[in-house]
């Protein structure tokens, strides 16, 4: 059986890169930081399929620095940079990247923007603690009661 690649969005700050990999239900994750820039997941998705990719990055990384959170619909991942710098890319290679990876535009802030966002509160976990819609709600979605609205 062939495995595939989830939806991964990425965004980054001067001190770390934020993944988000959608993949409902995901059982079985597994996510692997190690120094040199290299990351490598994996996951079994609800129905059983396998789902992997590994990424080189474009600059080295902190794997203890590095947090994970598996939510009901994605899974968070805050990856601490050596370096503060901005990266011009996110991975290594200059190709075009693969077409699962995307900008996580919700997240994505650029370098002037992060200044004057630290400024004005604590940009220590921006990103990683936003709502991504995979917290306490159990994904349900809030609908009105139409009868007491009709009046019935």
């Amino acid at each position: 059986m062939c495995s595939r690649h989830p939806e991964v969005l990425w965004a980054q700050r001067s001190d770390k890169v934020y993944l988000t990999i959608a993949l409902p239900d995901a059982k079985d994750v597994s996510v692997k930081c190690e120094g040199g820039g290299l990351f490598s997941f994996s996951a079994v998705g609800v129905q059983g399929e396998s789902f992997d990719f590994s990424l080189e990055f474009f600059g080295n990384i902190v794997p203890e620095g590095s947090k994970t959170k598996v939510g009901l619909r994605n899974i968070i991942c805050s990856i601490q940079k050596e370096e503060k710098v901005w990266w011009k890319r996110l991975l290594k290679s200059e190709g075009k990247p693969a077409p699962y990876i995307k900008v996580d535009w919700n997240k994505w802030f650029d370098e002037d923007d992060e200044k004057s966002a630290s400024d004005a509160s604590d940009d220590n976990n921006a990103g990683y603690e936003k709502d991504d819609g995979s917290s306490e709600d159990e994904g349900m979605l809030y609908l009105p009661d139409l009868e007491k609205a009709r009046g019935n």
